[in-house]
C-alpha cells in the first residue's frame, strides 16, 4: 500500500499534462501512485496517459466513457486509490520539488491527522505571483493539530481540492463526493474541514497553480456560475443530516454568502445582464438558511450581508448594486478626500515647523528605507548614546516596521505629525538610503549618508546604460534626493571613487570606515555565541554562511544558483549551513518554496530574518556568496570566503560591475555545484592560496575599518571635534575626498557645518 494516492482529473490539457505528471513522478518521495482520470478528453491526453502508464508502474490510467466534469472525474478516481492519503491535483498545475517528502514528514510528526493543508503560488501566463492570502494562517498554525470548532479562522483557507492531503479512511468513511458543476470544491472543502477532528498545516508552497490566459472556467463569464447555489444547497443539506454540526451553521452560512458576493462582483464571472437574477438567488438563499440570531463577523463582507437582511426581496439586487456602485465608490472617494485633507494639513504643519529654529541636540536615524533599525545608522546611534547623550536620537520607521524598534528607543512613523515636526527641527540626519522626496534640507543641518556597504554592482548614474537593471528606478529623482547629502561615509578609496561618480552631487567624502563593522573588528564579545546558541548550533560545529544577491536578469530578481541540499551534503557532519537571502527577498515565494522547507527538515538554518547581519557574520566560520556586498564586510573578520560565480557573465552584462570579482576575489572562485562541493571536501576553502587572496582583498577594501568608525562619526558630527582628531588610520587629512574640501567646513552649534552650493544646476548631471 503506497503512502500517497494522487488523483489527477484530465481534460483538454495536453500542453500541460506532461509537466504535471513529471512534477509528481519526479518527487524525491516515491512511495506513491498516480490515478490519472481521462475525462473523455478530445485531444491527445488519453494517449499521453497510456504512455506514462506503460513506462511507470506507479501510474494507472482510467478512461471514462463520457465527459462527466471535474468533480465527478475526481470521484471516479477514488475507488482506484489504495494509499494512506489521497491528494487531488488539477492536470494543468504541478507540484513543487520536495513537496511530498515535506508532506510525509509533517504527517509523521503530527501522527496522521485527518487533513493536512499546504500552500500554493499562482503562476500566471506572464510569470509567478506571490503566495496565497492564507500564508499567514499556515505559518501561525505551527506544528500542532487543531479543529475548526476551536479555530474557525481556518475556514478561510483557499477553497480548492488540491491544497490538501486527506486521510483516505477519513475521506471515504464519511462518503465525501464532489458534485457536478462549477464551484464543486467548496462544499467538500467545508464538509471535510468541519468534520475533521485533527487538521495540520504545512507552511510550504506545494502547488504551482497555473492561471491560464484562456480556458480558465472561473474567469469565463456565463450562466455556469449559477452552479454556486446548488453547490451550497448541497452543503446545507449535508449539515441538516448531521445535527452534531449545528455549531458550524453560522460559520458556513457567512462563508457561503461571502463566496456568492465575491462571484457576483466580478464581471469575468457573472454577466451584467445576469446580476439581477444572481442577487435574487443570493437573497433567497439567505432567507432559507439564515441561522437564528445570525450576526456577520467583523472581518466579513459585513455591510453587504446586513443589506441582504434589510432590503426587501424584490429590491435586493438594487440595494447591493447601489452599495457596490455607489456606497463603496462614495466610501472610497470619502477615504481619498480624508487622506488628501490630512496630507495637506500635515504639509502645512511641516511648513510651520520649518520656520522654527533647528535643534542642534536632535538627530534622526533611518535604515533600510525606514523598515529596519540596523546597519551603520544603528551603530552610530548606539555610540552616540554613550559619547553624546545630550543629543536626542529619534528613529524614523514605517508603520509596518514598528516591531523592529528595540524597547526604549524613541521613534516616529513616516507621514505622522511627529515625523514632520522632528524632520523639520533635526540638525543631524543619518541614513543608509535616501530620505523621502518631500522633505526639505534646511541650511545648517547636516545629512550624513552612510550607504549600505561597498559597491560591486553599478549604482545610480551608472545604471543609465543598464536598462534592465534600472527598470522601475527613477535615477533622476534619486540624484535629486542625493543632492541633500552633506557627507558620504566610505570604508575604502574604491567606495569613495564610485560614490563620487555614481552620485555626482555636492557632498564631502569622509574616510571613516563602516560603523556597522566596528563590532566585526572588536570580535563582538559574546554576540556570536549567543546567536549560535539561539540557532541551536553546537560550539564545535563549523558554520558556513551562504548569502546570495539579487539577479536583475530574472523575473522576481531571484534565482537559486546553488543546490542547497547538495552543498549541505558536501559539507558533511560537524558543519552547519546558514542561508541569508537579500532583505528584499524575505517574502519572496521561492523562500517558502525551498528554503523554509529545508530549514524545518534541519538540512540548513534560514537566517534571513535575523535583524542584525553583523551577528550572523560573527557566527560564521566561512562565507559562500556570489556578488553580495556582504563579502566586503566579512573580509574584516579575515575568515575564508568562497565566490560562487557560475553566472558572472550574465550578471555583469545585466547589472554591470566596478571590477571583475573573479579576477580579484577574496578567495577561491567556483562555477558549478561540483566545484563548490569540491572546494569544501578538498579543504581548499581555507588553504594558503585562499589566505593570500583574502589578504590582498582586505588590504584594498578594509582600509579604514579599524573598529572606531562609529566613534569617529559621533565625535566629528555630533561633538564637533576637528577632522584631524578623528581621522581614520592612514588618511592623514581626516578623510575628505575630492568632492569637497574639509577646510570649507565651519563649526557652529557644536557640529561641523558644510556649506551648500548656492547653484547646483551647474554640476547636476544631464540624464538621458
Amino acid at each position: 500500500m503506497p503512502r500517497f494516492s494522487v488523483i489527477v482529473p484530465v481534460f483538454k490539457v495536453q500542453g500541460f499534462l506532461r509537466e504535471c505528471l513529471d512534477s509528481v513522478l519526479g518527487q524525491s518521495f516515491d512511495d506513491l501512485e498516480v490515478i490519472a482520470v481521462d475525462d473523455c478528453s478530445p485531444d491527445g491526453c488519453g494517449a499521453i496517459l497510456d504512455e506514462y502508464a506503460a513506462r511507470d508502474p506507479r501510474v494507472k490510467a482510467v478512461h471514462l466513457p463520457e465527459n462527466v466534469g471535474l468533480g465527478r472525474a475526481r470521484n471516479a478516481g477514488l475507488p482506484h486509490a489504495t494509499g494512506d492519503y489521497v491528494l487531488f491535483l488539477d492536470s494543468d498545475d504541478r507540484y513543487t520539488p520536495g513537496l511530498l517528502r515535506a508532506v510525509a514528514d509533517r504527517l509523521d510528526a503530527t501522527r496522521d491527522p485527518d487533513i493536512l493543508v499546504f500552500d500554493h503560488v499562482r503562476t500566471h501566463w506572464w510569470g509567478r505571483a506571490g503566495r496565497s492570502d492564507a500564508a499567514g494562517l499556515l505559518e501561525q498554525a505551527g506544528a500542532d493539530t487543531f479543529d475548526v470548532r476551536r479555530s474557525p479562522e481556518y475556514l478561510r483557507l483557499f477553497l480548492v481540492a488540491w491544497n490538501k492531503a486527506y486521510r483516505r479512511d477519513f475521506f471515504l468513511g464519511h462518503g465525501f463526493q464532489y458534485r457536478p458543476g462549477l464551484y464543486e470544491d467548496a462544499p467538500v472543502t467545508y464538509q471535510t474541514m468541519v468534520t475533521a477532528e485533527r487538521i495540520a498545516c504545512l507552511d510550504r508552497v506545494g502547488v504551482e497553480y497555473r492561471q491560464r490566459r484562456q480556458g480558465a472556467i472561473t474567469r469565463t463569464p456565463g450562466r455556469r456560475h449559477f452552479d454556486i447555489f446548488e453547490q451550497y444547497e448541497g452543503l446545507f443539506a449535508f449539515l441538516a443530516e448531521r445535527p452534531g454540526l449545528d455549531w458550524a451553521r453560522p460559520l458556513l452560512f457567512e462563508r457561503a454568502l461571502d463566496h456568492m458576493l465575491f462571484a457576483v462582483a466580478r464581471p469575468e464571472r457573472v454577466l451584467r445582464g445576469d446580476r439581477k437574477e444572481f442577487y435574487r438567488h443570493i437573497r433567497a438563499f439567505y432567507r432559507r438558511h439564515v441561522p437564528p440570531g445570525f450576526t456577520p463577523p467583523p472581518d466579513s463582507r459585513r455591510a453587504e450581508i446586513r443589506l441582504l437582511a434589510l432590503v426587501p426581496h424584490h429590491r435586493a439586487h438594487l440595494g447591493l448594486g447601489l452599495w457596490r456602485r455607489g456606497g463603496k465608490a462614495a466610501a472610497r472617494t470619502a477615504s481619498r478626500l480624508r487622506a488628501l485633507v490630512a496630507r495637506h494639513a500635515k504639509r502645512s504643519w511641516y511648513r510651520v515647523q520649518l520656520r522654527r529654529p533647528l535643534d542642534p541636540r536632535l538627530a534622526v536615524y533611518s535604515a533600510g528605507h525606514s523598515r529596519a533599525v540596523n546597519g551603520d545608522p544603528r551603530a552610530i546611534h548606539a555610540r552616540a548614546a554613550e559619547l553624546a547623550p545630550q543629543v536626542r536620537g529619534v528613529w524614523v520607521v514605517h508603520p509596518d516596521a514598528l516591531d523592529q524598534v528595540p524597547q526604549g528607543v524613541e521613534c516616529v512613523t513616516t507621514g505622522s505629525w511627529r515625523y514632520y515636526r522632528v524632520m523639520a527641527r533635526a540638525a543631524h540626519w543619518f541614513n543608509d538610503c535616501n530620505w523621502a522626496g518631500d522633505l526639505v534640507k534646511r541650511p545648517g543641518s547636516v545629512h550624513v549618508q552612510t550607504h549600505r556597504g561597498t559597491p560591486l554592482k553599478h549604482m545610480a548614474l551608472d545604471l543609465l546604460d543598464r536598462p534592465g537593471a534600472r527598470h522601475g528606478t527613477n535615477v533622476r529623482g534619486m540624484l535629486r534626493r542625493s543632492d541633500r547629502w552633506d557627507v558620504s561615509l566610505v570604508a575604502n578609496r574604491h567606495s569613495e571613487e564610485v560614490w563620487q561618480r555614481a552620485y555626482p552631487c555636492h557632498f564631502a567624502s569622509v574616510r571613516s570606515g563602516s560603523p556597522r563593522n566596528d563590532v566585526l573588528v572588536s570580535g563582538g564579545g559574546g554576540r556570536a555565541a549567543e546567536l549560535r546558541e539561539r540557532l541551536g548550533v553546537d560550539a564545535r560545529e563549523t558554520v558556513v554562511l551562504y548569502a546570495p544577491t539579487l539577479r536583475d536578469y530574472r523575473r522576481g530578481r531571484h534565482d537559486w544558483r546553488v543546490d542547497l541540499e547538495a552543498l549541505t551534503a558536501s559539507l558533511g557532519p560537524g558543519h552547519r549551513l546558514l542561508v541569508r537571502l537579500h532583505p528584499s527577498l524575505a517574502r519572496h515565494h521561492e523562500r517558502a518554496l525551498v528554503l523554509r522547507d529545508l530549514h524545518r527538515r534541519g538540512a540548513l538554518t534560514d537566517v534571513t530574518d535575523e535583524p542584525h547581519v553583523e551577528d550572523v557574520l560573527l557566527a560564521a566560520d566561512a562565507l559562500v556568496t556570489d556578488y553580495s556586498a556582504l563579502m566586503f564586510d566579512y573580509a574584516v573578520l579575515d575568515r575564508p570566503i568562497v565566490i560562487h560565480a557560475d553566472d558572472w557573465a550574465a550578471f555583469r552584462a545585466t547589472r554591470g560591475a566596478y571590477f571583475d570579482i573573479t579576477a580579484e576575489p577574496p578567495g577561491h572562485v567556483t562555477r558549478s555545484d561540483e566545484e563548490l562541493a569540491k572546494a569544501f571536501t578538498s579543504g581548499a576553502w581555507r588553504d594558503e592560496e585562499s589566505a593570500r587572496l583574502r589578504a590582498a582583498f582586505r588590504e584594498r577594501f578594509c582600509e579604514y575599518d579599524d573598529g572606531r568608525a562609529a566613534e569617529r562619526v559621533v565625535r566629528r558630527f555630533l561633538l564637533g571635534e576637528p577632522p584631524e582628531a578623528t581621522a581614520a588610520g592612514g588618511t592623514g587629512d581626516g578623510g575628505t575626498g575630492d568632492g569637497a574640501s574639509s577646510g570649507d567646513g565651519r563649526e557652529a552649534g557644536g557640529v561641523v557645518r558644510i556649506p551648500r552650493a548656492l547653484d547646483r544646476s551647474a554640476r547636476r548631471p544631464q540624464l538621458r
